[in-house]
């Protein structure tokens, strides 16, 4: 009976990292190919930019609205449905003739995306009850790993169908969104049978969706969740473009971001280790100061940027993943969970979205980074402030004395 109870548990890991993997491929290899995209349909490269931007303002808008999805159809089968329309909307997205199939399927990609990222914390919180920070830092490398893989492979894959422009980008994305969606779709199929025939069968938790916005410990979490996910997409988007300010070479700006994508693989991964005892109350707040002292020393030593980029990284990693964290830990149940994290990833995302263009307009506006990094700094003190409160031992949904 043990060993069958292993089994399950090591097949159920399994087919959640699979999922894991098809939940930033799906958007980060767009950005390597939007030249060829654009050279292709001949829409601008301003206007393609705004693709990203659609995906996370769909993560703010549906987000909420995931937690009743998956008290519908339960954890399992929400999942399923989720991962099932992504499916769809890479292919959609993939279609040769007209451009409008590029725009509805990336919204149906941010739909998918959106519930899948709602629903699955609140799974870990389920499942995985007594090692809900390991299973979050887990979780949150393989998004950051799959994304980055997806990154550095979109552009060679587009080569491969030679001088066609419009094949190549479109089996780029078809094969870096939906390759793994097969296997992915099977093992979770397999793994929660049982779940997946009671669909429709009792909610997932006890606490209503609507409560929720009005709970300060709720708001706590989504203003952590708000400032990180500001400063991670804003250095996604420039940090690239600050490198080759310093003199350095396209090559060199591309290393420097791979390495900070690394590095922010180990601060996922040192989740499990930051979250735990006493430590768990405290990292939410301290943290920041690892991120601060980066940003310090892109504003005065800017050439130093390949040096900068580490601590950035692991600071970017394991915010996200104390992020998570906090969704599941501030929840009594995973019910609880689902909603805390419908909530706090709409505030965040609406958040991130104005971000990068925020950040991009202030550095228009003054020729320089130094003012659009202090904005950053302002973010990251924000956090620290949030973790102060969001760190505390309290639950959402639940009276106060």
């Amino acid at each position: 009976m043990k060993r069958v109870r292993m089994l399950r548990g090591a097949t159920s890991i399994i087919a959640l990292c699979l999922v894991a993997t098809l939940m930033r491929p799906a958007v980060t290899a767009v950005g390597p190919l939007i030249e060829r995209i654009t050279d292709d349909t001949g829409i601008p490269l301003a206007l393609l930019g705004s693709l990203s931007t659609i995906v996370l303002i769909t993560w703010a808008i549906v987000s909420p609205f995931a937690h009743g999805f998956g008290r519908r159809l339960g954890l399992g089968g929400a999942v399923l449905a989720a991962m099932g329309l992504l499916a769809v909307g890479v292919v959609v997205r993939s279609l040769p003739g007209s451009t409008v199939w590029l725009w509805v399927g990336t919204g149906l990609i941010g739909v998918a995306l959106a519930v899948g990222n709602v629903i699955l914390p609140a799974v870990i919180k389920r499942d995985f009850p007594l090692r809900v920070p390991l299973m979050m830092g887990v979780y949150s490398a393989i998004l950051g790993g799959a994304g980055a893989v997806a990154s550095g492979l979109a552009v060679p894959l587009a080569g491969l169908t030679g001088g066609d422009a419009g094949a190549g980008w479109r089996v780029s994305l078809l094969i870096t969104g939906g390759a793994l969606a097969p296997v992915a779709l099977a093992a979770w199929w397999a793994t929660r049978r049982r779940e997946l025939r009671a669909m429709r069968g009792a909610p997932t938790g006890r606490a209503p969706r609507t409560g929720i916005w009005r709970d300060p410990v709720a708001w706590q979490v989504a203003g952590y969740m708000g400032v990180q996910s500001t400063t991670f997409y804003v250095l996604v988007t420039w940090l690239a473009s600050m490198s080759l300010d310093t003199g350095r070479s396209a090559a060199l700006a591309g290393v420097d971001v791979m390495i900070y994508q690394i590095f922010s693989l180990v601060g996922s991964l040192a989740v499990a280790f930051v979250m735990r005892g006493r430590a768990a109350r405290l990292t939410p707040a301290l943290l920041p100061v690892l991120g601060i002292a980066g940003i310090t020393g892109l504003m005065v030593w800017p050439d130093a940027v390949g040096i900068w980029v580490v601590p950035l990284g692991t600071f970017s990693g394991l915010s996200l993943g104390v992020s998570l964290t906090l969704m599941a830990d501030r929840a009594r149940d995973h019910g609880a969970s689902s909603a805390l994290s419908g909530m706090s990833q709409s505030i965040g995302y609406a958040i991130a979205a104005v971000g990068p263009a925020l950040f991009g307009a202030v550095h228009a506006t003054t020729g320089s980074w130094t003012l659009p990094l202090v904005i950053l700094l302002v973010s990251m003190s924000a956090q620290a402030v949030f973790g102060v409160y969001a760190g505390r031992d309290r639950f959402v949904l639940e009276p106060r004395t």
